[in-house]
């Protein structure tokens, strides 16, 4: 179980074979890597099954490989266009999950040794443009990060546009996420030079789509993660989800279109200043806080609107029983 979808295990992987796995995407929630937070957002699971189906089967029409098999729909596999109703359920191929060890740092020896067939422990984020909220504007000011580092000559404006985009690495199996230079993710990756350039053209291919989809309803793509694993014969294959709301972070006139919504509402609670205190003590963080506090009704409502008309809007079918668009955003863009 994750904390915002869970895997049920058909077929277990080995080093040997892929595995099949199948998605249950929940209406759960997580911000500030907390975990499941305190509410659930109605429909989330459904919306976001939806729109990641309809993004894997446009990018498997560009012969981008991936490790979607189809949505589940009362026990049978299919296509999202022989969906009859919303269903939460997507079947995948499954990869083995290494675990690096840890012992006052973490240790990738066990997954460079066994990697093929295995996901690879990184996020890649592409970045468009620099929204206010992006953790690039606290790695600057703490000094992680510099503006040439990012193709800039000074310290970029909220809202900067990034051009052409960038892409940042982080790790995916730690306890808390931390950035990579090129090199680190390298190092702990067992990726080669051009194995890398792949997964940024992949990535890059898979922005442009993203991108495009959203532009057609008024957002934008401001940024958003991407994962890999490899086969058995050490292919390439995107893997987890893309092009949700949860994965991506969008725009419309400036007003967040995403959980970065609900990140907005948790950064003026004392929660959160105990999260950010926290953080900077160690691996056991989360033990020195609170629980955080519930969401306010008509918020976590507007919430749910969110993710049902982007999914309606972006696949051209209306799934859910949700507003415009551009409705919900008005009454989003009201109670922050």
């Amino acid at each position: 179980m994750g904390s915002v979808k869970d895997l049920k295990v058909v077929k277990k992987p080995s080093k040997n074979g892929l595995g099949t796995g199948r998605f249950i995407f929940s209406d759960r929630y997580s911000v500030f890597d907390w975990g499941e937070m305190p509410d659930h957002i109605a429909h989330k699971g459904e919306a976001i099954a939806l729109l990641g189906a309809y993004f894997f089967e446009e990018l498997e029409r560009k012969n981008v490989s991936t490790h979607y098999i189809g949505l589940v729909e009362e026990g049978e596999v299919k296509s999202i266009q022989d969906i009859k109703k919303p269903v939460n359920a997507m079947e995948i191929k499954l990869l083995q999950v290494i675990e690096p060890t840890s012992n006052g740092g973490y240790d990738y020896s066990r997954y460079l040794k066994e990697k093929e067939g295995a996901l690879i422990p990184l996020e890649i984020i592409y970045r468009n443009s620099l929204p206010e909220g992006s953790s690039v504007f606290k790695r600057l000011r703490k000094g992680e990060l510099k503006p040439e580092d990012i193709g800039l000559d000074k310290f970029p404006a909220p809202g900067q546009t990034l051009d052409p985009p960038i892409l940042d690495f982080s790790t995916k199996l730690e306890i808390t996420d931390r950035y990579l230079s090129k090199n680190e993710a390298r190092k702990i990756s067992g990726l080669s030079d051009e194995e890398l350039e792949e997964i940024r053209d992949i990535t890059m291919d898979v922005n442009r789509l993203i991108s495009r989809e959203f532009s057609r309803v008024g957002l934008t793509n401001e940024d958003g993660k991407v994962e890999f694993g490899q086969d058995t014969d050490g292919k390439l294959i995107l893997v987890d989800v893309v092009g949700t709301l949860d994965e991506c972070r969008f725009t419309y006139q400036g007003l967040p279109v995403s959980k970065e919504i609900a990140r907005i509402y948790y950064r003026n609670t004392e929660w959160y200043g105990a999260v950010e205190k926290a953080q900077r003590h160690g691996v056991e963080w989360k033990e020195m806080c609170p629980a955080p506090p519930p969401l306010p009704q008509g918020l976590k409502v507007a919430i749910s609107e969110l993710y049902r008309a982007c999914t309606n809007e972006i696949t051209g079918k209306n799934w859910f029983d949700a507003p415009p668009l551009k409705d919900v955003l008005k009454e989003v863009k009201g109670k922050l």
